[in-house]
């Protein structure tokens, strides 16, 4: 904050409450010249005006909220670049990344300041740390039977996972996985929902074109479809024996059956399963462009703990 904006803040907030201070010495003192208790001569539908003075509660009450506007200001931030005596603030400003996060909190604790979001943080993780580990030390097959875990996780999902996989767990948009069936890229298991949370995953489909050329995109098009028993037009089906001999160029992450591979990450293209869409354009875009979806790691936002009981809402889903 500039100190223009410093000055104007404080100028204003600490004219108003001087400003507050006057006006209430103004009132307890007798501008009228008649007596307290006399009448101000003023009379309306038989009630007439006296002159008293405010009750004696409401001036204290007056004098008590000023005093507490004052020590307030001096305790808290709030004109401008002054950060107040305490060095309380609401969270840690400017932070871009959770490294800078981590090393803001650790920076605030030893300058001794009271970060309100730190010491919310540090007593959700008192309360609610034990659960999780008590949570993280039963297997995914067998947490899954316990519904408050269940429940947990659903919550972590969609606050983390949601955005891409929607609410729902089928799928935003094209190219994310729609996670209550029961095709798996890179496995089903518990184990490997919690690696793929953890660690994230990088596909790496390749673009095609400079290798097959048009023709061989098309022909490889029709084969690819063929395997999955989609129905196709006379050209295409007359394409296929050709693409065939050209999958085996695919087969390396694929398989020659094209039933993919999942310690690669290769999907089955026999099924009727499909990330980017089956129609003869999609696939005719996937072969010509590539892939190249990311799934981030949550590592270093959730932490292993809470990784385990989002890895088992999921594996709930298909299971």
């Amino acid at each position: 904050m500039s100190m223009f904006w410093t000055i104007w803040i404080s100028v204003i907030s600490l004219g108003t409450i001087i400003g507050c201070f006057i006006l209430l010495r103004w009132t307890l003192s007798n501008q009228t010249g008649v007596a307290e208790g006399e009448g101000m001569g003023h009379v309306f539908d038989g009630i007439e005006e006296i002159n008293n003075q405010l009750p004696r509660w409401w001036t204290i009450l007056f004098y008590v909220c000023i005093v507490w506007a004052l020590v307030y200001l001096a305790l808290y931030p709030g004109l401008g670049t002054f950060q107040g005596l305490l060095g309380w603030k609401s969270s840690n400003q400017n932070i871009h990344s959770l490294a800078e996060s981590a090393q803001a909190r650790i920076d605030a604790k030893e300058a001794g300041m009271l970060v309100a979001y730190d010491r919310e943080l540090d007593k959700a993780a008192e309360e609610y740390d034990p659960i999780f580990e008590a949570y993280a030390k039963v297997p995914v097959e067998e947490l899954v039977n316990n519904p408050e875990a269940i429940k947990v996780g659903q919550r972590l999902f969609l606050q983390n996972c949601s955005q891409c996989h929607g609410s729902d767990a089928r799928g935003a948009n094209v190219g994310f996985p729609n996670l209550t069936d029961d095709d798996w890229l890179y496995g089903g298991t518990g184990a490997k929902i919690v690696e793929t949370i953890t660690n994230g995953r990088q596909a790496a489909m390749p673009a095609w074109l400079a290798t097959l050329g048009e023709d061989g995109i098309k022909e490889t098009v029709a084969y690819v479809l063929s395997l999955s028993g989609r129905e196709q037009t006379p050209e295409m089906e007359a394409l296929i024996p050709a693409g065939k001999t050209r999958f085996a160029v695919c087969a390396a992450c694929h398989g020659m059956d094209g039933k993919g591979n999942q310690m690669l990450g290769a999907p089955n293209l026999t099924d009727n399963i499909w990330l980017y869409g089956s129609s003869e354009r999609s696939v005719t875009e996937t072969l010509t462009h590539g892939r190249n979806g990311v799934m981030p790691s949550f590592k270093n936002t959730l932490g292993d703990d809470k990784i385990h009981v989002v890895a088992t809402y999921v594996y709930s889903l298909s299971h």
